[in-house]
C-alpha cells in the first residue's frame, strides 16, 4: 500500500475519485519527475562523465591510482596495501586496501580512505555526524563465510601481486599495481577484471572554497587531510562542484556535511553475454544494456543505469531500470557451464551501467573464436568500496557462496505457503469472519486473512479500532478453528500524538531518526504527522520487540503475524517519497550512508519480536512480510514486488521479476494476485491466480478504491477455475515445503529459470517466462496473454516431459512445444526422472493437513530411473533445528520403488519420526507415469516394508493412455507403508 495522497479527514472524496479512475480507464502510471533519473543525480553524472571522457579519450581530469609496492604485504589469506591516489595536481590520497582470500573460495577486496577513517577532514555546519566512509553495511548484510584461506599463496611478478586461490589453489587473481586492478583466472581463463577500463573513483574529501577565501590560500600538505592548504586543490583542473556540496531535487535540498564521496568501478565479465540479478526491477531476467546512446523505447537497453534506492514507488512502470522497493547488489554472470559473480555491498543509492562488447572473430587466427564480455560500471553516493567476487562452474555455486555470505532463507512456517487473502479496507471483525465464512462455503482453502492499516486506532499501530474491532481476539479465536492465521500490517512511522504511549515512549527513550540539527524528525505518512524508529539502535530493537508482547498488544494472539510496508522509508511529500539524505541515525551516520539497509533493519526487529512476545513460550516460527529489502533479508520473511497494476503486462512481469529474486538470493517473493491497482477482468484475474499457485509466496491484494473480488464474488466458472487453482497449490505443499528446505541449507531458488536447470543450453539464457518448482521436476508456463489459450512451452533436453493433468507426451530438445491450455488449465509438464510427493485430500488450510497421506508420483526417465526427496517436520517450531524432522529419499530403478533415509540425525529425530508413525501417516497411493507396456497384466505388486516379517502384496490398476501422444500410468493404491519409514515396492515380482 502506497499512496501518498490526503489522509483521513479527504479519504471518502479520495476513494470516490480513485473509483471513477479505475472504472473510466487505466491507472495513471508513475510520476518520473518525483524520481531521479542519473541526469538528476550529481555523483551519478560525474561517474557516468568520467566513464565517457575515458572512453573516447577525451579526459581533462584523470586520477591515477596505483598500488605502492612498497606496503605490500601477505599474511594468512590477507593481501594489504596502500592504493594511492594521484590528481592532475599531484595530490596524493592514501586509501588503505584489503583483499581477503577466504575459505569459500571467495575474494572481497576491500577500499576505504585514510583521512575519513582518522577523522582528518572537517565537516561543513558544525555536523555531529560521522567522518569516516560507512564501513557497517557488513554488519547486517553478512553473517558468516568470512573465514579467511590461510593457504592462499603469493607470488610477485613484474608490477603485480598473483595469488594462487581456490580449489586446490587452481584459481589465480592477478592484483596490477599501476594502475590499479583485479584480474580472476579459472581454468586458466580470465573471468572478471575489475578497473580494466581505468573508471576506479573515490572521491576524496576536500574543504570547499568559498570565492573569498582564494586569495587566502596556504600550502598543502601531501596527506590530503584536514590541514590541508587551499592552493593545491585551487591547481585541480575545473570540475563542476554544483552538487558537490548540496543538491536540490523535487523542492528539497540535501546539504552534505562531507561533501563528494561516491565510489565507483568498472568490472567486466570476460566472455559472459549475459548477467543476472540486482534487484528490484521490473525488467527481464537477463538484465538489458544502459548507456546514453539507448533508448527507452528500444527493447534492447535503457538511457539511465539500473539504480538501486529503496523508494516508494506508486504504480511502477515496466520493462525500466529506475529503482523499486528493495536493493540486493548481487549480479551473476552465465555463459554454458560456467557462473561468476560479485556482490558490491553498500548501502547508500547505486547505479549499474551495463554494456556488451561484441569481439568478432579472426580469421587469419585459429581458434579466435567471436565472444561478447559484459562490462558494467557500478557506483555509489557514500561508503568504503567493498567487493566479494564469487567464481564456478554452475549457477547454483554462485548462489550458495552468496547465500552462505547474507544468510539463508529461514525455513518458513507452513502456513505461508498457502494461500493468502488480503485487501485494503477490510474493516471489522464481521467482515473477515465473513469472508472467513464464505471461503469455507465454496470450498476454497486458504490460510490467511490479512489486515491493512484500517484495524488501527487512527493509525496508531498497537491499539485497535474498537468500533470496527470490538473482538479481535473472537475473531483470531474463529480462525484458529481451522488453523488458520491473521497479518496485520505495522508500520515504521509513529504517530506523532501527545499523549499516545507509543510516540510518548520512542521520544523519551530517544529512539527516533533525527534531523540534521539532531532533533527528532518529524514528516506525514498515514498517520499524519509521524516520527520514524530508528532500528539501526539496539535499544530501538529492544524497545520494538517490548511493543508485541501480549501483555502490551492487547488483541493479539499467536496465530497474528506482521506486514512491514513503507520501510524504505516512505514518507509523503519527502524527496523521492522518503526521507532526507541529511537526517541522523544511531551510530551518528547519515541515512544516504544506510538507506537501502533501512528496511531491512526493521523487518529484522519485526522477526526477532514475533519471537519473543510471552516469556517461557515456546516460540513460534514467525511470518514477516516485508516491502523494502537489502541483501541479507530473506533471513527474516518474505517480500513482494510492490504496488501493481491489474493489466496482463504485470501479470507478465511478474514471473522474471520473482525469479531474479530468487537467484539473487531472496526465494520466498511473491506479487499480488490480481494486480494492487485497478480492476481485473475475471479471465485476467483466473489467469492470475493461475499463475500465483506458482508463486513462492500466494497472496491476492487489492487497493480499496478497487472492487471487491474474493474469489467466490466472480461466479463460475472463475470461482471454480481459481479454486482448483489453489487447491492445485495445497496438493503440492509437500513439494514446496521440501523446495523451501532445499532453499534453506543450500540457497537454492524455490523456483528456478530455464537457465538455472539447464545450464549449459544456450537458447535457454533469456527464457524467463516459465519455471521450474525446486527439484521437482514440474516445470510451469503461466498464461499471460488475454485471450490464450495454449501456451510455447521451451524444453531444453531430450528428456520426455509429460502433461501433469493428461499426460501428454511432449520431447525433443531445444525447441518450443505448443501444450493446450484453455482457461480451466495451467500449463504444467513432468520432466522424466522425477518423484513428485504430494497430498490429494481436500482440507480448508495448511494445518488440517499435518497428518494426512501422501501420494508419489513417479515419472520415469528415458533411461527408467526415477529419483525424489520429501523433507517433512511439524511446519511451525523451531524444533527442526534439533533434528525434528524427516528427509526421505525415493529412488526408482530396474522396477523397484524405494523409500529410504537421507541420514538425518538430531537430537528429536528420533521422536518426530516416532510422532509421524503414530499417527499413522501414510503414502495411500503412487501413480507411475509411462510405465512398461508388459505391466497391463499385472495385477498386484510386491510391498516389503521396514520390520515386516514378510512382503504383502498392494492391487495395481493399469490406466490406458487417453489418446495418442499420451502416456499411460499404473495406480497402487493403499501399499500400507508409513512415509517415515523405509520400505521397497517392487513391481518386477
Amino acid at each position: 500500500m502506497a499512496v501518498s495522497k490526503g489522509l483521513k479527514a479527504g479519504r471518502l472524496f479520495l476513494s470516490f475519485a480513485l473509483v471513477l479512475i479505475f472504472l473510466i480507464g487505466p491507472a495513471v502510471t508513475v510520476k518520473r519527475h518525483d524520481f531521479k533519473s542519473c541526469n538528476d543525480s550529481g555523483f551519478c553524472k560525474r561517474n557516468r562523465a568520467l566513464a565517457a571522457n575515458l572512453t573516447t579519450k577525451v579526459a581533462d581530469y584523470v586520477d591515477d591510482y596505483s598500488i605502492d609496492p612498497a606496503t605490500v604485504t601477505f599474511k594468512d589469506g590477507q593481501l594489504l596495501a596502500n592504493v594511492v591516489k594521484t590528481t592532475p595536481g599531484q595530490q596524493k590520497y592514501i586509501l588503505p586496501l584489503t583483499i581477503a582470500f577466504l575459505k569459500s573460495d571467495t575474494v572481497r577486496i576491500s577500499l576505504d580512505e585514510e583521512a575519513r577513517q582518522k577523522g582528518q577532514i572537517n565537516l561543513r555546519h558544525d555536523r555531529k555526524v560521522r567522518k569516516e566512509r560507512y564501513n557497517e553495511a557488513a554488519k547486517w548484510a553478512i553473517v558468516g563465510g568470512l573465514d579467511v584461506n590461510k593457504s592462499a599463496k603469493l607470488t610477485k611478478g613484474d608490477g603485480e601481486s598473483i595469488v594462487a586461490y581456490g580449489p586446490s589453489n587452481g584459481w589465480k587473481a592477478v592484483i596490477r599495481h599501476h594502475p590499479f586492478g583485479a584480474e580472476f583466472f579459472k581454468d586458466g581463463k580470465s573471468h572478471i577484471k575489475l578497473n580494466d577500463r581505468g573508471f576506479m573513483n573515490m572521491e576524496h574529501w576536500r574543504p570547499k572554497i568559498e570565492p573569498d577565501e582564494t586569495e587566502q590560500a596556504k600550502e598543502e600538505p601531501t596527506s590530503g587531510g584536514a590541514d590541508a592548504t587551499k592552493e593545491q586543490q585551487l591547481k585541480e583542473p575545473d570540475q563542476d562542484e554544483s552538487t558537490w556540496w548540496d543538491e536540490s531535487f523535487g523542492g528539497h535540498t540535501d546539504t552534505k556535511p562531507r561533501g563528494p564521496e561516491s565510489i565507483g568501478m568498472d568490472i567486466t565479465f570476460e566472455n559472459y553475454g549475459h548477467v543476472y540479478g540486482i534487484p528490484g526491477h521490473a525488467g527481464p531476467l537477463s538484465l538489458r544494456e544502459t548507456g546514453p546512446d539507448q533508448a527507452d523505447e528500444d527493447s534492447h537497453g535503457y538511457r539511465n543505469p539500473y539504480r538501486l534506492f529503496n523508494a516508494d514507488v506508486f504504480e511502477y512502470e515496466l520493462d525500466k531500470p529506475m529503482t523499486l522497493y528493495g536493493a540486493i547488489p548481487f549480479m551473476q554472470a552465465h555463459r554454458k557451464d560456467s557462473t561468476v559473480g560479485v556482490f558490491w555491498l553498500n548501502a547508500a543509492e547505486t547505479w549499474i551501467d551495463i554494456q556488451k562488447e561484441k569481439i568478432g572473430s579472426n580469421p587469419l587466427a585459429i581458434g579466435v573464436e567471436s565472444k561478447t564480455n559484459t562490462q558494467t560500471h557500478w557506483f555509489s553516493e557514500s561508503g568504503i568500496m567493498d567487493v566479494f567476487v564469487f567464481m564456478g562452474s554452475h549457477p547454483q555455486d554462485v548462489i550458495e557462496t552468496y547465500s552462505g555470505l547474507t544468510g539463508y532463507t529461514k525455513l518458513p512456517p507452513t502456513f505461508s505457503l498457502g494461500y493468502h487473502q488480503c485487501r485494503w479496507n477490510y474493516m471489522s471483525d464481521d467482515e473477515l469472519r465473513e469472508v472467513d465464512r464464505k471461503m469455507d462455503r465454496y470450498n476454497i482453502p486458504f490460510d490467511v486473512i490479512w489486515l491493512d492499516v484500517d484495524w488501527s486506532d487512527h493509525r496508531k499501530y498497537f491499539q485497535w479500532n474498537e468500533d470496527m474491532f470490538p473482538d479481535p481476539l473472537g475473531t483470531q479465536k474463529q480462525l484458529d478453528a481451522n488453523e488458520r492465521k491473521l497479518v496485520m500490517i505495522v508500520d515504521p512511522h509513529i504517530k506523532a500524538e501527545s499523549g499516545y504511549y507509543a510516540d510518548e515512549e520512542l521520544k523519551s527513550k530517544d529512539l527516533a531518526i533525527l534531523n540534521k540539527d539532531g532533533s527528532i524528525y518529524s514528516a506525514h505518512c498515514w498517520p499524519g504527522e509521524s516520527h520514524w524508529i530508528d532500528c539501526f539502535n539496539p535499544k530501538a530493537v529492544e524497545w520494538w520487540k517490548s511493543m508485541f508482547k501480549y501483555d502490551r498488544f492487547k488483541g493479539t494472539s499467536d496465530n497474528m503475524h506482521l506486514w512491514n510496508d513503507m520501510n524504505e522509508p516512505s514518507v509523503f511529500g519527502g524527496p523521492e517519497t522518503s526521507m532526507n539524505r541529511d537526517n541522523i541515525h544511531y551510530g551518528s551516520w547519515e541515512h544516504r550512508d544506510v538507506h537501502n539497509i533501512n528496511g531491512m533493519t526493521y523487518h529484522d526487529a519485526s522477526y526477532q519480536a514475533l519471537t519473543q512476545r510471552k516469556k517461557g513460550e515456546t516460540p513460534q516460527r514467525p511470518f514477516v512480510l516485508t516491502r523494502s529489502y537489502y541483501a541479507g533479508s530473506q533471513r527474516f520473511g518474505a517480500m513482494w514486488t510492490g504496488d501493481n497494476q491489474a493489466n496482463w503486462d504485470h501479470l507478465a512481469a511478474s514471473i522474471p521479476m520473482i525469479l531474479t529474486h530468487g537467484i539473487a538470493g531472496f526465494p520466498f517473493a511473491g506479487a499480488d494476485v490480481g494486480g494492487f491497482f485497478g480492476n481485473p477482468s475475471k479471465e485476467l484475474q483466473t489467469r492470475w491466480f493461475q499463475a500465483g499457485a506458482f508463486y513462492p509466496f500466494f497472496r491476492a491484494h487489492a487497493h480499496d478504491a478497487s472492487l471487491h473480488r474474493e474469489p467466490y464474488l466472480l461466479g463460475d466458472p472463475y470461482t471454480a477455475i481459481m479454486a482448483d487453482a489453489i487447491r492445485l497449490r495445497y496438493s503440492l505443499l509437500p513439494a514446496w515445503y521440501t523446495a523451501f528446505h532445499e532453499a534453506s541449507v543450500s540457497g537454492r531458488p524455490v523456483i528456478r529459470p530455464q537457465y538455472y536447470v539447464h545450464p549449459a543450453d544456450e537458447n535457454g539464457f533469456t527464457v524467463d517466462d516459465q519455471l521450474y518448482l525446486g527439484s521437482t521436476g514440474l516445470l510451469a508456463k503461466p498464461i499471460v496473454t488475454e485471450g490464450a489459450e495454449s501456451a510455447e512451452m521451451y524444453i531444453s533436453d531430450n528428456e520426455k516431459y509429460y502433461d501433469y493433468f493428461d499426460h501428454t507426451i511432449y520431447q525433443g530438445a531445444g525447441k518450443s512445444h505448443k501444450i493446450e491450455a484453455p482457461l480451466e488449465k495451467i500449463p504444467v509438464l513432468m520432466q522424466g526422472g522425477h518423484i513428485i510427493p504430494r497430498k490429494d485430500r481436500h482440507r480448508r488450510s495448511s494445518g488440517q493437513m499435518k497428518w494426512d497421506p501422501y501420494t508419489l508420483v513417479v515419472v520415469p526417465g528415458k533411461d527408467g530411473k526415477a529419483h525424489g526427496s520429501l523433507y517433512a517436520d511439524d511446519g511451525k517450531s523451531f524444533d527442526y533445528e534439533k533434528g525434528a524432522y524427516i528427509q526421505r529419499g525415493f529412488t526408482f530403478e530396474n522396477g523397484v520403488l524405494t523409500s529410504s533415509d537421507l541420514d538425518v540425525s538430531g537430537r528429536k529425530t528420533n521422536a518426530f519420526a516416532k510422532a509421524m508413525i503414530d499417527n499413522k501417516v501414510k503414502v495411500e497411493k503412487i501413480v507411475i507415469i509411462d510405465p512398461p507396456s508388459e505391466w497391463q497384466s499385472k495385477k498386484d505388486v510386491l510391498v516389503v516394508a521396514d520390520g515386516a516379517k514378510a512382503g504383502s502384496r498392494a492391487s495395481l490398476s493399469f490406466n490406458a493412455a487417453a489418446g495418442p501422444a499420451k502416456a499411460s500410468s499404473v495406480v497402487i493404491r493403499n501399499p500400507d507403508v508409513l512415509i517415515a519409514q523405509d520400505w521397497r515396492i517392487d513391481f518386477s515380482s
